[in-house]
């Protein structure tokens, strides 16, 4: 049985486009949380008393807000995200109770007792993402599914959820019933599309989508 002491963490995919986020920090580990945050349409506001060269540069091409100080109470108003990358046991603890106080999401970093979320290792290919978690118990353990995910998955996975997704939008437009989609992207899955997208063969969401139906339509 799970110990009562480890939280149980819903897995969720956030939109962050246009959210406000602070960093409380300015070192590598800041600087690559930034990073990921900008990637991700966040407006970010990093606080931080001195910061890397690669965060001056996010700074002089207006990526993010920048404050150089140290952090004080009252920071974080109006944000909907906190990340904190700070070597100051006192300012990681202030940051979190503020947070808490605020009910805002926030992640204090390789410090789990001040995190009411934690971002899981990642695997990317386009829209494709496979997200894996132990709970901060064994992020090695994460990180080496990470590299085995991504051999089994390769660069041709990006066009093909692409295109099933382009797919989708089509079947939208053109198929009126709900059951009937559903029909067309199962069997679509079911085809041999990946295989023919991983040799080069890339046809068009409307052209699939014929293929598809014809196959469909020849069934008994």
């Amino acid at each position: 049985m799970e110990p009562a002491s480890r939280p149980r963490y819903y897995p969720l995919f956030v939109n962050l486009e246009g959210r406000h986020v602070v960093v409380v920090g300015g070192g590598r580990v800041a600087q690559r949380k930034a990073r990921a945050l900008i990637a991700h349409g966040a407006e970010v506001t990093l606080i931080a008393p001195s910061i890397t060269e690669e965060i001056e540069r996010f700074v002089a091409d207006e990526l993010i807000n920048f404050v150089g100080r140290d952090y004080v109470g009252g920071d974080l108003e109006g944000a909907f995200l906190v990340v904190c990358a700070t070597d100051s046991e006192e300012t990681n603890r202030a940051v979190h109770a503020e947070a808490e106080s605020r009910n805002q999401l926030v992640n204090v970093v390789d410090v789990p007792e001040l995190c009411n979320f934690i971002v899981p290792s990642v695997m990317r290919r386009g829209d494709l993402q496979i997200a894996i978690s132990t709970a901060g118990a064994a992020p090695a353990v994460a990180k080496r599914l990470r590299k085995r995910l991504q051999e089994e998955f390769g660069e041709e996975w990006a066009e093909y959820v692409a295109l099933l997704g382009d797919l989708r939008g089509v079947a939208m437009r053109r198929l009126p019933e709900e059951a009937q989609r559903k029909r067309l992207f199962e069997a679509a899955a079911d085809s041999d599309l990946l295989e023919r997208v991983r040799e080069g063969e890339a046809p068009d969401a409307e052209e699939l989508f014929d293929e598809v139906s014809r196959t469909l339509a020849e069934e008994p």
